[in-house]
């Protein structure tokens, strides 16, 4: 069986998991039973070659993430957002009326995620890249120093992004949200750890992986000020428009590593891995018995994890 890892996301009151093209959302509906969804996801482009492609892969995988991963959060919260009104009104319809409803569902969907992505986007580049950058030009009237004001940029990226993720931990749902993302590497680390994949098993496995996404995203933060520290030039405007040209470099070289270390685990990897090992010490909580559950429903749902286990021999 082909298996580069099995990868997911936490969703609202889920779990997402992908395996090659296809991918499923495992729900803990309000009744308390778990809806499991299986999809084929359609790539962006098309192109085995270039899909291939050292750093240009990275980049279309993160931009693949970002959409599946609003697909994905959609579908989970749409279970919690029809009212009793609206669900009576919905069973009070003809199959006509119904049909055309859930057309009409989609199409807003499809505008809602598009404009979702586009303002996800845009927030992250203010925050996380433009803030820090206008930021650290502040200290220019007591800093000569192009390479301290370029570090104290990182810097102040780092602490942006640290506090970012420290105060949305802070919500009722974010928490249970990286309760579920914790129930997801759990589920990852138990197969590929050899153990049967049930509760008990899953429970005791590490709620850390070094092919997460929040690795990632802290890698990301630290190429970045590798690259802003030693590709500068005079012009402010250009600064600007050069931090925006290198985000798709800094994600493709981030993606490397993070494939690097999903593969390979020697004594170098491990250590280049603790920062992001760390950061997931922040985004991922320990689970309940109910949440594991739905994480293994949603990898039985696109993986034979026991045929793999057997082929390798873990």
């Amino acid at each position: 069986m082909k298996y580069s890892g099995v990868g997911g996301q936490a969703v609202m009151e889920g779990v997402m998991m992908k395996n090659e093209d296809r991918y499923a959302v495992a729900v803990r509906k309000p009744d308390h039973t778990i809806d499991v969804k299986v999809s084929t996801f359609k790539e962006t482009i098309k192109n085995k070659k270039l899909r291939r492609l050292p750093f240009i892969r990275g980049v279309i995988n993160f931009i693949e993430s970002l959409i599946l991963g609003m697909q994905t959060l959609m579908y989970s919260a749409s279970f919690f957002e029809d009212d009793e009104d609206e669900k009576k009104k919905k069973e009070a319809m003809t199959q006509e009326e119904r049909k055309a409803q859930e057309e009409k569902e989609k199409k807003q969907e499809k505008a809602m995620m598009g404009g979702t992505v586009a303002f996800s986007v845009v927030f992250a580049l203010g925050l996380f890249f433009f803030l820090p950058y206008f930021l650290s030009g502040i200290f220019h009237k007591v800093i000569s120093s192009d390479t301290v004001i370029a570090l104290l940029e990182g810097l102040i990226r780092l602490a942006i992004f640290i506090g970012y993720i420290a105060l949305i931990s802070l919500t009722p749902d974010i928490k249970r949200v990286f309760m579920y993302h914790g129930a997801e590497h759990k589920c990852i680390n138990c197969i590929e750890h050899g153990m049967e994949l049930n509760v008990e098993n899953v429970r005791k496995s590490s709620r850390q992986h070094k092919r997460c996404g929040t690795s990632f995203l802290l890698i990301v933060m630290l190429i970045s000020i590798v690259f802003f520290l030693f590709i500068r030039v005079d012009s402010r405007i250009l600064q600007l428009v050069l931090r925006l040209l290198l985000i798709p470099v800094i994600a493709g070289v981030s993606y490397e590593f993070i494939r690097l270390a999903g593969r390979y685990d020697n004594r170098l990897v491990n250590i280049l891995s603790k920062p992001g090992l760390w950061m997931q010490k922040m985004t991922t909580r320990e689970p309940d018995d109910e949440m594991i559950e739905v994480g293994i429903a949603s990898v039985e749902a696109v993986f034979d994890w026991r045929k793999w286990q057997k082929e390798e021999n873990v």
